[in-house]
């Protein structure tokens, strides 16, 4: 059970962090400084920290609201950011239009 879980929590992150702010933020600090070694303990060591807040804290959350309601605000949140995105794309698009 840990296992599968262990798995289905590294594929999920995996995946979903290839390509996002962080990576492209890491692959330009890393082709600029000429150490690599430093840039990837430094992330590394940063995205672990993140995952720790973020784990603690849905362990701390769960003990007070039920997991549909965490998986409700998490959708919701999810939905808001992507809407924004989407409309931020038209805008930008079209203000780059306008100049």
């Amino acid at each position: 059970m840990i296992l599968s879980l262990l798995l289905s929590t590294f594929i999920t992150i995996f995946i979903a962090e290839l390509g996002d702010k962080t990576q492209l933020a890491t692959l330009t600090m890393s082709g600029t400084s000429n150490k690599p070694l430093a840039v990837f303990l430094g992330s590394s060591s940063a995205l672990v920290l993140a995952s720790l807040v973020g784990a603690l804290a849905g362990g701390s959350i769960s003990n007070f609201l039920p997991e549909i309601i965490l998986k409700s605000i998490a959708s919701i949140t999810f939905f808001i950011i992507g809407i924004r995105l989407f409309v931020n794309s038209f805008t930008s698009k079209e203000n780059d239009n306008n100049q």
